[in-house]
């Protein structure tokens, strides 16, 4: 009989949680795996290319080549590709004949244009980093600690009911009082539950991520429809007349009027502009999904903790409306999973109570441990 009680002793004391090592705080990871994922190619897309861009500019030189006069020097050559990249101005005639104007300046602040892109698209990172990231961070710290100890707290419960089942002279009087005790829920864990609920009536973590995602959803589509404008009106003109009779040389008459140029950098900025859209018009449903993932429950998750003593938030149909705070907890706590060491305990209880015969003997975490432990022989069946 000793020899039983002292392996059901070291049964239970292996069942408990150790202390955790090191700092959760440093371990949690406050972005969703699709967030992360996002910030890293919107901002890191157009940072890449830019730069190789700015490689090829000063790799190549001169980002322009025009065709001057065959009598005009080796300096004069150059101050025309100068002063036509400076000014970069299409001379051109309709058709009827009148002279016309296009500025292709657009071109030359295009590489500029794509840091401000990766900046905005850093933006809503920043926002939720600030206003949400510091909150959520406190709420998963707490929360997955209460669970680990709310686990504890059940095998410590059957650890105790063990020894006060060993020395009760009547077996049958003690189960009468654990079945009080059940019904009557002392065995709940009131702090956890209620800090849970009071999260469902909070929107300022959720109303952050929306618009977060709204941001995002807003810079994709303004940098595609700007990719757009550029391809439309300029993209296509790789070839130009500009003129360079302006201020002291406006009255030479060896000058001719347009000088033909092209522009050697064009296929580049083609190719830099359709990559960026492309990708930035794959990434908008990824967007929209992150957001209506809101719009449902994560119930995997409190459901298996409802094997903890009277932790019932999901069967007294406490889940409301899904588009709250604790939604977005539940989402971030999945995200954490590695760091919620009793999650894998549980999950294991949950999947041996599928498959047992007797299911209605094993309710929760308590009554696993307690047919452990041997306790099944004097318990009577629910």
């Amino acid at each position: 009989m000793s020899l039983s009680h002292t392996a059901a002793e070291y049964m239970l004391s292996d069942a408990l949680l150790p202390d955790p090592g090191g700092s959760r705080a440093k371990g949690l990871r406050l972005e969703l795996p699709s967030d992360r994922l996002l910030k890293f190619v919107t901002v890191g897309l157009p940072l890449f290319l830019v730069s190789l861009a700015f490689a090829r500019e000063f790799s190549t030189g001169s980002q322009i080549s025009c065709f001057s006069p065959t009598n005009f020097t080796g300096k004069q050559s150059a101050y025309v590709d100068t002063a036509c990249w400076d000014s970069l101005v299409h001379y051109g005639f309709d058709t009827e004949g009148h002279a016309v104007t296009k500025s292709l300046w657009a071109l030359k602040v295009f590489p500029y244009s794509l840091l401000v892109v990766a900046v905005l698209m850093y933006m809503p990172y920043l926002l939720w980093r600030y206003a949400a990231a510091p909150a959520l961070h406190s709420d998963l710290l707490f929360i997955i600690d209460e669970l680990d100890k709310s686990y504890n707290r059940s095998v410590r419960l059957v650890q105790h009911m063990r020894k006060v089942q060993q020395a009760s002279a009547e077996p049958e009087r003690f189960w009468e009082e654990y079945e009080r005790a059940r019904q009557e829920r002392y065995f709940e864990f009131p702090l956890l539950e209620r800090y849970l609920t009071c999260k469902q009536h909070a929107h300022s973590l959720v109303f952050i991520y929306i618009l977060r995602n709204l941001l995002l959803l807003f810079f994709l589509a303004a940098t595609c429809l700007y990719l757009v404008f550029l391809h439309l009106n300029i993209f296509f003109q790789d070839e130009f007349n500009c003129s360079i009779k302006t201020g002291l040389l406006q009255a030479e008459p060896h000058i001719p009027p347009l000088i033909p140029c092209k522009l050697v950098f064009f296929s580049v900025f083609q190719l830099i502009s359709l990559s960026i859209g492309g990708v930035y018009v794959l990434l908008i449903p990824v967007v929209i999904y992150n957001a209506l993932q809101l719009c449902q429950w994560d119930k995997g998750l409190l459901a298996i903790y409802e094997m903890l003593p009277a932790f019932d938030l999901l069967s007294r149909k406490m889940l409301t409306c899904p588009v709250n705070d604790l939604n977005i907890i539940l989402l971030f706590l999945r995200a954490n999973i590695s760091e919620l060491t009793s999650f894998s305990r549980l999950n294991a209880v949950s999947a041996l109570r599928e498959a047992t015969a007797n299911k209605q003997d094993i309710d929760t975490v308590v009554d696993f441990m307690t047919l452990l432990a041997g306790l099944e022989t004097t318990k009577p069946k629910h």
